[in-house]
């Protein structure tokens, strides 16, 4: 049995009070029954879990439109569950319903709140509105100064291309002290009426989604955001996909699952119990059993689960693995593999180009900051150093 296991649970599904433009879950609505299952997936993962620490990572869709009452009862359930292990819940929203009743569910449980905002007021209604087309940049940031008030700990994620440095200021600005720049890159096809449905890797008539960051835009903005961070902000301030980074270099196990040698260890159990292998995989080819019907842990330790985390590493073309980078991508998330490698071999990710810029460019600042880990020195210590470094260049 695994010492430890994570799991993302969806009360509502893809359901959702926004309609943003490069949202990929509205069209997996139809995959999902009406019903919603609560007690069985705390009580499953509570006690299939044998880590001392069990974290519940809710998601959507918008998963504040189940109410507050509902995440009152999950609490209860994790209370009576819990058997002397600490609970602790993260949840990730648009931002526009937070209240102060949320707020005070929040601070009283512990909750890590991420909030999705994409940069400046024109980056973010540009892309996230609600459904009556109005924009919700000024929703957002009250509801950050409001779980600020309240003293609930929140992060900030998405990435806007082209604007790196400008984003992460506007960030700072804010007050986030924890963010995370996911790139926006979807394989779709053309479904009924024309509208673009977004589908797995391995679909030979499907195209890059025209929301779809670009491979050199991704990696510039990784670049701009890197350089005013490793100047400023190392050790204050903590970005997801630097300090995986770091962790690459150093020899440790990396924190987001994209950067792993295999994966599968982040299922996903949907509002009607259905569990996926993973968030960005809902689909019926791999939905792996319910949790009404199925023991949450033995769906996890099955060997659907082990195929597709081996598939991972097994299934990447002979560029990637010959690749100098390879140590510290390792092919990032299988949902992105849709392009082919000069040799002709499918499987190669779409961000790979992005990637290698990235990782050459911070090559020396990651070495610099091992060395000091090494030392049992700071990584922050690193500033002056890049300060110096980039006068010059």
């Amino acid at each position: 049995m695994p010492t430890a296991f994570s799991t993302m649970i969806k009360p509502v599904g893809s359901h959702c009070n926004l309609d943003c433009s490069y949202c990929y879950y509205l069209d997996k609505a139809d995959l999902y029954g009406g019903r919603q299952t609560l007690m069985q997936p705390p009580r499953q993962y509570i006690e299939g879990n044998k880590s001392d620490v069990v974290t519940f990572n809710w998601h959507g869709g918008e998963p504040l439109t189940a109410g507050v009452d509902f995440f009152r009862r999950a609490m209860v359930f994790q209370r009576k569950y819990a058997a002397g292990k600490r609970i602790d819940n993260t949840i990730q929203t648009n931002g526009t319903l937070i209240s102060e009743e949320w707020c005070t569910l929040f601070r009283e449980n512990n909750f890590l709140v991420g909030v999705s905002i994409d940069g400046p007021r024109e980056i973010h209604n540009a892309f996230r509105r609600d459904r009556g087309g109005a924009p919700t940049f000024d929703r957002v940031v009250a509801a950050i100064e409001l779980l600020k008030g309240y003293g609930v700990e929140f992060n900030t994620h998405r990435v806007s291309e082209g604007r790196g440095g400008e984003v992460y200021r506007f960030l700072r600005s804010i007050g986030s002290g924890f963010m995370q720049f996911l790139p926006v890159m979807e394989h779709a096809v053309q479904g009924e009426g024309g509208r673009l449905v977004i589908v797995p890797p391995g679909r030979p008539d499907a195209g890059l989604a025209p929301w779809s960051v670009s491979s050199r835009g991704f990696g510039h903005f990784l670049c701009d955001v890197f350089d005013q961070w490793v100047i400023s902000d190392v050790g204050s301030r903590y970005v997801q996909l630097f300090d995986v980074a770091l962790a690459q270099w150093v020899g440790e196990p990396p924190s987001l699952c994209t950067f792993g040698e295999t994966c599968g260890d982040s299922t996903v159990v949907e509002h009607n119990g259905d569990v996926y292998l993973c968030d960005h995989f809902v689909y019926p080819e791999y939905r792996i059993g319910n949790v009404a019907e199925d023991n949450l842990v033995e769906l996890i330790e099955g060997p659907a689960r082990l195929h597709f985390s081996l598939d991972k590493r097994n299934l990447l073309p002979r560029e990637c693995l010959r690749c100098k980078w390879y140590f510290a991508c390792r092919g990032e998330c299988p949902k992105h593999r849709f392009d082919i490698t000069v040799d002709g071999e499918p499987g190669l990710n779409a961000l790979c180009e992005g990637y290698k810029m990235f990782f050459s460019h911070v090559d020396p600042y990651m070495k610099y900051m091992k060395d000091l880990l090494d030392r049992q020195m700071p990584p922050a210590l690193v500033i002056p150093w890049a300060r110096q470094r980039m006068a010059i260049l």
